[in-house]
């Protein structure tokens, strides 16, 4: 008896054409993806909501809250209440740049305040929350022609904003 095995090719060629094809494309591709994901992280500090009231800890002069509202920024002192509401812009979009603004003319008044919270509404856009801490965190000057940033409220909380009941003009 014959056996068939014998006429069968035992060693069959593997046609690996398709795949080396796939490689070729997908390869450069990736790395090419890999260059534009770029992750930033900033540091952000826990409420401090420790309430010590003895008499040998001194009072800071100013404990800045920026309150971050659907329609509106409320910049807050915790002691001593609203210092300035500031509204949508006249497009309807927020007015970040007026709120670095203030922000800019209470950094003059207390040069070594570096802390602020940032209070947000539930369901606050990750986008809104970037933008605001950008504008509390640093200024962009362009005075000498050169645009450079320096630090404004540089120690940011973050936590939530009370109910808006209106506030300060």
């Amino acid at each position: 008896m014959r056996s068939r095995s014998k006429n069968r090719d035992t060693n069959p060629e593997l046609d690996i054409t398709s795949f080396m094809n796939l490689m070729v494309i997908l390869i450069p591709f990736l790395l090419l993806e890999a260059v534009f994901t770029q992750q930033a992280v900033l540091q952000v500090l826990m409420p401090n909501g420790d309430g010590a009231t003895a008499d040998d800890t001194k009072k800071p002069p100013l404990v800045l809250e920026v309150m971050v509202y659907k329609d509106k920024f409320l910049v807050a002192d915790r002691q001593s209440g609203p210092l300035k509401t500031i509204t949508l812009n006249t497009k309807g979009e927020f007015d970040y740049k007026g709120l670095n603004d203030y922000l800019r003319t209470i950094k003059t008044q207390y040069p070594l305040i570096t802390e602020a919270s940032i209070l947000l509404e539930q369901d606050t856009a990750y986008e809104k929350l970037i933008h605001t801490m950008d504008a509390v965190r640093i200024v962009v000057s362009t005075e000498t022609g050169i645009a450079a940033k320096y630090a404004l409220f540089p120690d940011i909380s973050i936590g939530d904003a009370p109910p808006d009941v209106g506030g300060a003009k």
